[in-house]
């Protein structure tokens, strides 16, 4: 790619987020950093930092090398139609498009803008916000390693990164793109539940965060696998082992089955 021109279209939540990363890790200077939006008030934060807005698509496509597509799917086809005659002039490595888009494929991209190009499709998640966010990336053949890592140190100035197939970045958005807010549920259901037995609700947020903060060094330090994680915590008869035959009885595993397939399926539908 010719040039170190960094340009985000859309600056929503995740575009924020990956953006203030970059900031707050000095990785890309921001006068190296394009944005477009429709609301141009979303843009003033960034604006303010020294990154560079643009008042239309074709100004941002003719300065940068490389594009984030932070749109939602359901936008993603007039997009790319406005997109699409504006890059055409570019040779095909001149280029590296990232869509974070659930759904959308390399597919779909190349039908779009060209077969040849260079693509990138990210999954991140929402802690992106904190720093602390989960992203998996796919690439097609003709990315190059240097051209990939340095997407992958960019997501990396927001948290954990690993590289998936793209067949199996569906899946990934039930294992950590949704899984937010299934763990955000049941942080919900446990300080309605304590608050109903009169404990303080703040209390029982603090407590059940920590246990997930806790419980997740376990499943990453340990070197213990979750079954026996779950064994440790389980004595026969005891609350746990209560709490479980619950969960069993009324379908939890097959639930929980059930809504990964369906995340998935989702994905599969917004497809373009």
């Amino acid at each position: 790619m010719k040039n170190s021109n960094f340009g985000f279209i859309g600056i929503g939540n995740m575009a924020s987020a990956i953006i203030g990363g970059i900031l707050s890790t000095n990785f890309i200077k921001p006068e190296n950093i394009y944005m477009y939006n429709h609301h141009p008030e979303k843009m003033q934060h960034f604006v303010d930092a020294g990154c560079i807005p643009c008042t239309s698509l074709g100004e941002l496509a003719e300065t940068c090398s490389t594009i984030f597509l932070c749109i939602k799917p359901q936008v993603f086809p007039d997009v790319l139609l406005k997109l699409q005659p504006l890059v055409a002039n570019k040779k095909a490595n001149d280029v590296l498009f990232v869509s974070i888009a659930a759904g959308i494929t390399f597919q779909n991209l190349q039908s779009a803008l060209g077969a040849d190009r260079l693509y990138v499709r990210a999954m991140p998640n929402t802690p992106l916000l904190l720093g602390k966010g989960a992203t998996s990336l796919s690439r097609t053949s003709n990315v190059s390693s240097d051209d990939f890592k340095q997407i992958c140190d960019i997501f990396s100035c927001c948290g954990l990164v690993r590289e998936v197939p793209e067949e199996q970045i569906n899946a990934v958005i039930a294992v950590s793109g949704s899984s937010p807010a299934y763990l955000y549920l049941l942080a919900k259901l446990a300080c309605d539940y304590a608050e109903q037995r009169g404990m303080d609700r703040k209390t029982a947020l603090d407590l059940f965060c920590q246990t997930m903060t806790g419980s997740a060094e376990m499943l990453l330090n340990s070197g213990k696998d979750p079954q026996t994680l779950i064994d440790m915590v389980t004595s026969k008869g005891g609350t746990t082992f209560a709490l479980l035959g619950v969960l069993r009885e009324h379908g939890f595993d097959e639930t929980m089955l059930a809504s990964f397939a369906a995340c998935e399926q989702r994905a599969k539908e917004l497809s373009m």
